[in-house]
């Protein structure tokens, strides 16, 4: 007799899927399309140099070397965990250690907080649109989604409010350059969302991927220091995810959560059950290449991500057909497209690779509802400018006949 593995899965196990993202990733590997699917930093911005010079002080020294490549505690390297607070600080937030985790990027923040917070049937509230992966890593605890559309300015308070009256866990978002629709949320809304929250005892949960790559207008505080200048300096109803993959790499998988001292113990001990801790070697030389070049290093993607935004903005105003609206994100690294009433772009999508040879993610991979049926989203970040042009060019002359 045969074991039936699918009844013997666990019924959270149910609620995972596929990313659409991770399977539209595998089209890199063909040269003739062109990607506008992933959100991933573009490889020939990585500080290699600085990365190279770090790994060698390593093993330059025997001691340095054993200590690199031993276990570590699983709070994180403790100068990286140093690092963090004063990067908080920066913001206003007064981070001691035993408020920060290092986590394994900060998609692993994200699973760690929906594993501590959420249990079957409860309710979550998000975004409308939101983030495809924090769903990934939310769903598998069994939540009912609370989708909070929005505006320009950020989430609906009307609609906000009629959510957090239903108790959910947290409220989630992306307040910098949303991923997936390149809004960033004002700060008179970010004010009133902290005031609803705090009202209805609801915590939140900022996911802070993006933040330091604005390319134009004011840095809006996050919400994690409006909430701690509430509170005497102190976190007290906001998570802050971070993560070094955009602004660094995404290969070392390193991320941080900063948050209340009860609720970072608890998750300590979810890192000890799940992953012990973080690469060790990755922490030592990320600790090392941000400690010398993160504010430069930064400058330089700010520049180059400007023009890429700025060329994808250029050629959706020359070849966009009537019936296109698009938003106009001041960083980041997306583009939002909404089509016709009508559109499907998952079908799209289809004819898109088949006829365009270009790739993009049908929007409603980022809503709970699975509605937005009619939206895509282009990232800009991991193509030149004459590349974005063209894919651009093509996409523009298939929606043509979509958009008429």
């Amino acid at each position: 007799m045969t074991v039936d593995w699918g009844h013997v899965f666990a019924g959270r196990v149910a609620g995972m899927g596929a990313s659409e993202i991770r399977e539209l990733l595998k089209l890199l590997e063909r040269p003739e399309i062109i990607s506008f699917a992933g959100g991933i930093p573009d490889p020939d911005f990585f500080p290699t140099a600085a990365i190279a010079r770090a790994y060698e002080k390593i093993f330059q020294s025997n001691a340095g070397a054993g200590g690199a490549l031993q276990y570590t505690i699983s709070e994180g390297y403790t100068p990286l965990r140093e690092w963090i607070c004063a990067y908080m600080g920066r913001h206003g937030i007064q981070a001691g250690l035993d408020e920060v985790l290092v986590t394994s990027g900060s998609q692993q923040a994200l699973e760690f907080v929906g594993k501590l917070l959420i249990g079957p049937g409860e309710a979550v509230a998000v975004t409308r649109p939101t983030y495809l992966g924090a769903l990934q890593a939310f769903s598998p605890y069994e939540p009912r989604y609370l989708s909070v559309p929005g505006d320009a300015e950020g989430p609906d308070l009307v609609a906000l409010e009629a959510a957090l009256e239903q108790k959910p866990k947290f409220f989630y978002m992306v307040p910098d350059f949303q991923n997936p629709n390149g809004t960033t949320i004002t700060l008179a809304r970010r004010e009133a969302i902290l005031d609803l929250c705090a009202k209805h005892g609801v915590p939140v949960v900022e996911d802070a991927a993006y933040t330091e790559l604005r390319y134009d207008g004011e840095r809006v505080p996050p919400l994690a220091a409006l909430d701690a200048a509430r509170n005497g300096g102190k976190l007290t109803n906001v998570i802050f995810c971070g993560s070094f993959s955009k602004t660094m790499v995404p290969a070392f998988r390193v991320g941080w959560i900063n948050g209340p001292a009860e609720v970072i113990n608890r998750l300590v001990l979810m890192k000890q059950a799940g992953d012990l801790h973080t690469s060790t070697i990755n922490q030592i030389v990320l600790h090392d290449v941000v400690s010398q070049i993160f504010d430069t290093h930064l400058r330089h993607l700010r520049t180059k991500y400007k023009e890429r935004r700025d060329a994808m903005l250029s050629a959706l105003e020359q070849f966009a057909p009537e019936g296109v609206r698009w938003t106009k994100p001041e960083g980041g690294m997306f583009v939002w497209i909404e089509l016709p009433e009508g559109t499907d772009g998952v079908a799209l999508l289809a004819r898109a690779i088949q006829e365009a040879n270009v790739a993009f993610v049908p929007g409603s991979a980022f809503h709970a509802d699975r509605s937005g049926k009619n939206t895509l989203r282009l990232s800009f970040s991991n193509n030149n400018p004459e590349r974005i042009r063209e894919g651009i060019r093509r996409l523009c002359g298939l929606l043509e006949t979509v958009a008429a």
